[in-house]
């Protein structure tokens, strides 16, 4: 579980140290605003009463297209990003005029959500990841700083314990600092072979290793009786793709966990797979494990931890309480105490249906809170399906009666397609929830779409183009080809759209929610094309060809977002929402659609609200901003205390990302990275749009 490379940290390092949390209040200097998560800002310049005049103050348009995830920091007057490429950026914050670009020559393919900052008081220094290497870049200069790691930058892929050349792993989601460590995780392939899920901390100054916890443990180590004996060595992920908090003051750092590989069938990990789907709280110095929550037992739902959690104090029982707290894709709230993980609010344990697929052993107990309620329905009905049309309500019956619907920790079958419920982008998503420390409101957009997978047996006599597709490719983009767009696009005459290079390179290296498959040789990349290209079964490997990705028995058959035949969702609205929960009481304060789709609006059905990706801010001015959703392009400030809408404004492309505010020269700013991506149907960019009111 911890591998501790250095006994002790310096401590004149330590005491120069400048945190995030000790940088103005103007600022904002953290992924999320400041080391706690919480994504509040103390400004009061724009507020209830002048929001409605806010305006452009300024715009830059990174020329690139793809769309953008990230949500940008500012130090000093400045505003550090990404481009939809994961070029890194430095804006004047208050003009938006480029500063300096760093190109790495390497082509992104993944998304990236931030950024982090450290500074010694006479130094400072982006720690910016670009795929699977992690870069230590001068913040005045832009340049990588040579001392660190090799030539400026960390290979993220080595020290995992598995052969580099085949690992992938790349840094969505930006690490965080602890004086002068920078911590990280990282996104996996979501299919064996794996990387584990190590969560490892570096020295910021030379980029060496201090710390590494496993998440997957090894012999002798907490929750290795969790796992089968070994399963350290071949088994994968368990992985913080989602980013972490840090409290400062006691050295904890919160890490949320993902799924083990593979997602869906876990007949070679049988257990309850500690540290998997779980809350950890580790000694941010040496990673030594201060207590856990596993959220979900033997994941058979890819239920990741989608998001990093947020520290507050509430006022519980008469007392004032540090808490942390966790927001979930299945649509629940989780509230410990910080120090030592005991739960604010009861959870309860029931017992789940067993697993019906040979070999598979699905936890019999699973925990959910009893308090606050769910912010999305958790088991859909017959009663909740769409009446938009006539047409569409008929066949979404239709549809739903051949469908397993039974609500949560339902493990799939063979015979029919599971619903999923909130689906499997979630209830909650990585834009993560926005907490206020004046009033103790939780706020967390969600997405309400039900979704269905199941399983299906493979049966390879050979192995060949078809076989690797079924094992590595179908999980995303079906059995047939198919996908489910926009997220998973289908695959149908890909070589129409893409040049057999780009195909391959796609295949290698990934490309947006895709993973790459490095371990994959010349001959399987030849197969798996032309299966690809041709849906041709019969292209067998020769029988000599051993493969590095290891077959399940079973397969998943692929992400079915339950869609009406015009492409709206299946079920009735809202189809996304933002909530507003008191976590002093567990109550709702105020729940609200979020978006809607403009060609529906326009014939009336307004309010509907729509998919959502990228989170909320809240500030002292009494205002919550937020974009996020997919289709209107929409930015929207609420009064916080009512959820009533006070402005909005029309983005050049959809705000996939979480805003930030600041100030700069008496001056408060809200940015927003808008680059869409979310919707085949329209273009995506990779603009920063920033809003301040009229001088």
């Amino acid at each position: 579980m911890i591998k501790t490379l250095a006994a002790t940290t310096l401590l004149a390092a330590s005491i120069l140290t400048v945190s995030a949390q000790s940088r103005p209040q103007s600022e904002w200097p953290v992924y999320g605003g400041q080391a706690a998560q919480d994504h509040y800002s103390p400004l009061t310049q724009i507020n209830r009463t002048n929001a409605k005049n806010l305006a452009v103050a300024w715009t830059y348009d990174t020329g690139e297209k793809g769309g953008s995830q990230s949500s940008p920091i500012v130090v000093g007057g400045i505003l550090y990003s990404y481009t939809p490429s994961q070029k890194i950026i430095a804006l004047d914050a208050a003009t938006g005029k480029l500063l300096w670009k760093f190109d790495s020559g390497i082509a992104g393919t993944q998304p990236v959500r931030g950024l982090a900052y450290w500074s010694d008081g006479t130094s400072a220094r982006i720690l910016a990841g670009v795929m699977n290497f992690l870069y230590a870049l001068d913040a005045k200069t832009g340049q990588p700083i040579p001392s660190f790691g090799v030539n400026g930058r960390i290979d993220l892929r080595e020290g995992l314990g598995r052969d580099p050349a085949t690992v992938s792993i790349a840094l969505t989601s930006p690490g965080v600092v602890y004086k002068d460590l920078v911590i990280v995780g990282g996104r996996e392939s979501e299919t064996l072979p794996a990387a584990p899920g190590d969560i490892r901390a570096y020295d910021v100054r030379s980029g060496k290793l201090r710390w590494a916890f496993h998440t997957i443990p090894h012999p002798d180590e907490y929750g290795y009786d969790t796992w089968p004996k070994d399963a350290w060595q071949y088994s994968g992920a368990a992985n913080n793709w989602a980013g972490m908090a840090v409290d400062t003051q006691r050295g904890i750092v919160y890490v949320p966990t993902g799924s083990a590989a593979f997602d869906f069938y876990g007949g070679d990990r049988v257990g309850d797979d500690l540290f998997a789907n779980t809350l950890l709280a580790l000694n941010a110095e040496t990673g030594e494990r201060i207590w856990h929550f596993q959220a979900v037992r033997h994941d058979l739902w890819d239920r990741d931890f989608p998001s990093p959690p947020a520290l507050v104090t509430i006022d519980h029982m008469s007392a004032k309480v540090d808490a942390v707290v966790q927001t979930t894709k299945q649509g629940w709230v989780y509230l410990f105490d910080r120090e030592n993980g005991t739960p604010i609010f009861p959870i309860e344990y029931k017992k789940y249906p067993a697993s019906t697929i040979p070999g598979e052993v699905s936890a019999q107990m699973q925990p959910l809170p009893v308090i606050p309620a769910s912010y999305a329905r958790q088991q859909l009905t017959e009663d909740m399906l769409t009446n938009r049309t006539p047409q569409a309500h008929a066949w979404a019956v239709r549809e739903f009666h051949t469908f397993r619907s039974a609500g949560q920790f339902i493990p799939s079958s063979l015979e029919k397609q599971t619903v999923v419920f909130p689906g499997y982008d979630g209830g909650a998503e990585w834009g993560g929830p926005a907490v206020d420390p004046e009033t103790g409101i939780l706020y967390v957009n969600a997405n309400e779409m039900a979704w269905t997978g199941g399983l299906a047996e493979n049966k390879p006599s050979a192995e060949n183009g078809a076989t690797l597709y079924q094992s590595q490719c179908s999980i995303c983009h079906r059995d047939d080809r198919r996908g489910s767009p926009p997220g998973y696009p289908s695959l149908i005459d890909v070589d129409k759209i893409l040049t057999p290079e780009q195909i391959r390179n796609t295949i290698l290296h990934g490309l947006g929610r895709m993973p790459g498959f490095p371990e994959f040789s010349d001959e399987q990349l030849d197969a798996l094309m032309r299966y690809l290209r041709t849906g041709d079964d019969k292209n067998e490997l020769k029988s000599e060809s051993s493969s590095a990705a290891p077959i399940e028995k079973y397969r998943f058959t692929g992400y079915h977002k339950f869609l009406d035949p015009d492409g709206y969702p299946a079920i009735a609205p809202p189809w996304g929402t933002l909530n507003a929960i008191d976590l002093n009481t567990g109550k709702y304060a105020w729940k609200i659609p979020l978006g809607e789709y403009p060609e529906l609006a326009a014939k009336g059905m307004k309010n509907t609200g729509t998919e959502n990706y990228g989170g909320p801010i809240v500030t002292a001015g009494g205002l919550l901003f937020i974009a996020a959703t997919n289709y209107d392009k929409q930015m929207r400030a609420f009064d916080k205390t009512t959820g009533k809408l006070l402005w909005q404004t029309t983005l050049p492309f959809s705000g996939n990302a979480t805003p930030a505010t600041y100030e700069v020269n008496g001056r408060q700013y809200v940015v927003i990275a808008a680059g869409g991506g979310k919707d085949p149907k329209s273009p995506s960019g990779g603009v920063y749009v920033a809003f301040a009111l009229p001088k």
